[in-house]
This record gives C-alpha cells, structure tokens and sequence, in this order.
C-alpha cells in the first residue's frame, strides 16, 4: 500500500507539485538570468524537477521551498554553462556568480511585478517590433531571417534593436518604481 506522503520526506507528492507549479515562473525566471536561451533553460528546469524530487527529504516545509529549489536550479544551470563552454563561449564563472546572486534574491512577487510589466510594455510595441524585441531569444539567426524577410541588414536591425530594448527597458522600470505622492 502506498500513500502519497511518504515518511521519508517532509512533502507530499502532492504538496511537492503544487509547490514546483506555483514557483515554475520564479525559477524559469531565475534559471533566464544565467542561461543563454529558453530552450537551456527547460532543460535545466526538466534536469533539476527530478533532482529537487530526490532529494526532497531535505525540505522540511512550505516556506523554504523557493529558496532551495533555486539552489538546485543554480547548479543545474551552471552544469549546463559548464557543458555549453566546451562548445562555444560563454560568460565567465564570475559573471554568472554575480547573475545568479541577484536572480537568486529576487522574490518570486518582485519577478511576477518584472513580468507583468514586462507583458504590458510590450504591447506598446508595433507586432512588427515585438517580433524584433522576441527575436534573439526565440533560436539562433532570428533576427537574420527577420533581416532577410524585410530586405535590412543584420546590422541595422541590431540596431532598431537596441533602440528598441532601450525604450522597453525605461518603460518597465518606470511601471516597476512606486508612486511617488
């Protein structure tokens, strides 16, 4: 007979996956801040949901949960730097230290807070300059094909789309600043 709370962890199955969905956000959010692409990061996150279940007799209750996870998500993601290294260059050891330090304290309220307004700048955005901004996380050469499909060079799109980053950037810090009265 099996029952879902097993005596051997501090969770239950259930408890466990409520938990992981609820801070899938902050954790993929985390996991973006060290990783070079969406596609590393579901990797990462696939690699260290099995991990975080092995070893979740180490958590003892609801609140550490986030906290710990990212600690297990920071090593996922460094293994997967590590193995990306051999292939092509990366950020320094360093940098991506100092990268997962600050995501590491960034609260899962603060990271939903950056999302949303992230999802409310963009829609300020042209569909055209959307595509654009979306552009270098959605695979390599992107922006190239973008570049081919609207007869611009690679150069200049990098370009608009720094211009662009700029102004995404000014308006999310400025729904992200409390109000001043």
């Amino acid at each position: 007979m099996t029952d879902s709370h097993d005596s051997r962890r501090g969770l239950s199955e259930g408890e466990f996956m409520r938990l992981f969905v609820q801070h899938e956000p902050a954790l993929r959010a985390f996991a973006r801040s060290i990783l070079p692409d969406w596609n590393s990061v579901d990797d990462a996150l696939q690699e260290a949901s099995v991990t975080m279940w092995e070893k979740l007799g180490q958590l003892r209750d609801e609140d550490g949960f986030l906290p710990w996870a990212k600690v297990i998500m920071r090593f996922k993601c460094l293994s997967a730097v590590a193995a990306a290294r051999r292939d092509r260059h990366v950020l320094s050891d360093e940098v991506l230290r100092l990268l997962a330090d600050e995501a590491e304290a960034m609260s899962s309220e603060d990271a939903a807070n950056v999302q949303r307004a992230l999802d409310a700048c963009l829609t300020q955005f042209s569909k055209a300059h959307q595509e654009l901004l979306l552009a270098p996380y959605a695979g390599d050469g992107r922006v190239k094909q973008i570049a081919e499909q609207c007869g611009k060079s690679v150069n200049a799109l990098y370009k608009l789309l720094g211009r662009l980053r700029d102004k995404l950037a000014t308006c999310i810090r400025g729904r992200l600043q409390p109000e001043v009265s």
